[in-house]
This record gives C-alpha cells, structure tokens and sequence, in this order.
C-alpha cells in the first residue's frame, strides 16, 4: 500500500500571521492570500525585504564597472562590480533629491554618476563629487544606501534586510555542487523575460510539484524521474531508477560527484520547521540522456570541471525566487521579482561555458527549447491557476499527500515566514 509522504505530518508555525484568513493544514490558502494588495504588501516587506535573494549571475558582470539592475516592487538596486573583483549592492537612489542613477538595466561605468545634477559616487557608493555644493557639508555623510551581499560560486545574492540572516548554510550547501558546474567561467547565450500574470506564491506552488508533469510536460518527463511518486511508480520504473543510480555512482565516483537524490518525486523541499529555504542536490537523468536538450544529447561543450557528459542535472533553488538545473554542457536559471499582487517578473537564464562560441559550438535553437518550452508551460499554467482563483467560486482545496507535499512545504514556510516577522 502506497504511504503518504512524511512532510504530510503536521507542523506548528512559530507564529501565525493575524488579521488574515485561517487556513487549514493540507489544504490551499484562502483567496486573500493570492489577490489581496494588503497581502501583497505584506509579502513585500515580510518575505522579500527580509530574506536572501538571488540577484543574477558573477559572469554577468566580468569588469570592474560592469552592473546590472535588480527591479523588486518599488525597489531598484545596482549589482555592481568593483575595485579588486569586489561585487556590492546599492539602493539605486541619489542621496541628493533621489533620483535613480542608473537608467539602463545594465551597462558599464567609471563612476556612478545621477543624471540629475551629477552627483557622482565610486563604484562602491562612496560620494566622490557634488559641484555646486556648500563646503561645511561633509561628503562622507552621503554614500549611497548599501544592500548586503554575498557570491557562492559564481551565484550572487542580496539581501535588503538591516540585519541579514546568516548566509553560510545556504553558502555550503550551494558551494560544494555548484563549483564543478563552473558559473565563474560561464557566460550568458540568452536570457528571456516574461511578465506572469500571477502571485509570485502561485508561481512556486507550481514548481514544487510535478503533479501536472504528465501532461503539460511532455519534453520534461522524457528526459526525468521526478514525476513518479510512491503511488504510481511500477517495479520496472524502481528498477530502472536503481539501475541509472547504480551506474552514476560507480562512473561519477571519480570525478568526486555523487548522486544525491536518487528517490522517486521531487526531493524534499523547503522545511519550515528547521528553516530551509535552500537546497541543492545532483540527480541521475533517464538512461541515454546526458543534458535536458530535446534529444538528450549535448547540445554545448562541456561546463566548468566536467570531463564526462555523464553528470545527471545539478538542481538548485532558494526561496524567495531563484532555481536552477544544471546539465553537463549548460545551465538555466530562473528569477521570480514580484511586481504586484497578480504580476510577477520572471527571467531565464541559459549559461554556456564562456569559451564555448554560438554557431560554431552551440545552437540556441537546440540549447533552448527544452527549459523554454517547460517555463512557459507552466507560466500558462499559472495565469489559468490566477484566474480561477480570482473567481467567487473558488475555494480553497486539499493537496495530495503523495503528490504535493513540497506545496505543503512551501504554504508551511510562507505562513511561517510571514507570522515570525510581526
């Protein structure tokens, strides 16, 4: 008899949030919660001015001066590379009569320079020239508003918090799987964005299952097992999952990889009672794929210190808004940035080694498809999701034990993260 997942079992949040809806163990959150602007705010300043969020990517910003802009609701911020491969996050405000400094989203810069009456700041916000200013003002007073920011492995993530949460645990999960796939010698061959018109929450729910895989994923279960759950996976699938498992570990173990999901679903994730909002782990691909390509076979050169096409997929994913999968030969990245409470920014990365040249050593038209196609998918699935909620007709549902207990997990941390924060 199949068993339901142990993340079904129940959990006491440390706090409740008040003045919102209840919402009943094992079951969807009421409306409010999706549509709501006061929620939405309150998602804002509780979840992601608190927690780490993933901004981009170090390859993205190679030379000193080198910056890009990270739009969060009202907030604009610089990620800017410094003096001595420095990286520093700033509020992309003047500390004169605040206008934004940057206008391009991304671009190159000696200095920091407001379009406005030219107060100009060094690369690490410090105010270096005012003309016209009296002298009995200090320029020392002025810097720009600094953001807390750290780099695990060519991943680079901020933080708006006064007082940021520690970041070392997620930094030696991230580390340690991420370095092979080396991100700090990738470079960008694209990246899409998309304008979702759903709750940043609806869009995780739908990425914390793979209950609707089957159908709406056709490319996607070819190449994975993920979508098998205690309930519906045959002796033959086990045998050939225990069998792909056996044969990445004995050809992995000398390139010091292991597999480190090698169970049917999704692994678990995130976990509210012991604050996980990271997780990272390599994971075995069908039997005769090496990349999450439409064939399965490698579409770009190999990445950072792979020898082997043979690697499984390297999945990462932090919440409030980055995950990852990784294959041997490239990389895709995407970003969730809430815009309101039914519209989300989503960007999509896909990363190749840096030497790696389009035309000659890859092909967007064959190192997209696979990511893109499942990406819009579900962002197609997600506005059908708002839609419906939005409707008097709905009401909140069960979710299946078998099959969504990391979107259990999820509404589980969410509500927690949201209370502990009054």
């Amino acid at each position: 008899m199949a068993t339901a997942h142990p993340s079904a079992a129940p959990f006491s949040p440390k706090a409740q949030p008040s003045g919102l809806p209840p919402r009943r163990t094992g079951w969807t959150l009421p409306q409010p919660y999706f549509n709501d602007p006061a929620v939405y705010r309150l998602d804002v300043e509780r979840v992601w001015k608190r927690g780490w969020l993933f901004a981009g990517h170090l390859c993205e910003i190679p030379r000193t001066g080198d910056y890009f802009l990270v739009e969060l609701d009202t907030e604009s911020l610089i990620v800017i590379r410094g003096e001595g491969d420095a990286v520093h996050a700033l509020h992309n405000v003047c500390r004169h009569r605040g206008s934004v400094i940057c206008t391009e989203p991304c671009g190159h810069v000696t200095r920091l320079v407001c379009p406005y009456h030219q107060w100009a700041y060094d690369l690490d916000g410090r105010l270096v020239a005012w003309r016209g200013m009296q002298s009995d003002l200090d320029k020392a007073d002025f810097p720009l508003t600094r953001v807390a920011v750290r780099e695990v492995a060519g991943l680079i993530f901020i933080c708006l918090a006064p007082e940021p949460t520690p970041f070392e645990a997620a930094a030696a999960c991230f580390g340690p799987l991420a370095t092979p796939q080396g991100f700090r010698r990738a470079k960008v061959a694209r990246a899409e964005d998309y304008l979702v018109k759903a709750n940043w929450k609806v869009v995780w729910e739908n990425n914390r299952e793979c209950y609707h895989c089957n159908v709406n994923h056709p490319q996607y279960i070819q190449a994975n097992f993920d979508h098998y759950n205690t309930d519906d996976t045959p002796p033959r699938v086990r045998e050939v999952m225990a069998a792909a498992v056996s044969r990445s570990e004995a050809r992995w173990a000398a390139e010091g990889l292991a597999a480190t999901h090698a169970d049917t679903g999704m692994t678990l994730f995130p976990d509210a009672a012991r604050g996980i909002w990271f997780s990272a782990n390599r994971t075995t691909l069908v039997d005769g794929w090496v990349s999450e390509s439409m064939d399965g076979r490698q579409v770009a050169p190999l990445m950072g210190d792979y020898r082997d096409a043979d690697v499984g997929t390297l999945r990462m994913r932090a919440l409030p808004n980055f995950w990852n999968h990784s294959s041997c030969d490239h990389s895709v990245s995407t970003r969730l940035l809430p815009l309101g409470p039914q519209l989300t920014a989503i960007r999509v990365w896909w990363l190749v080694a840096e030497h790696a040249v389009e035309g000659r050593d890859y092909d967007l038209g064959r190192l997209m498809p696979f990511w893109q196609l499942t990406s819009e998918q579900d962002w197609i699935i997600c506005e059908r999701q708002q839609k419906g909620i939005n409707s008097t007709a709905y009401q909140p549902g069960p979710y299946s034990t078998f099959k969504e207990y990391n979107v259990e997990g999820f509404v589980r941390w969410y509500l927690d993260t949201l209370g502990k924060s009054e």
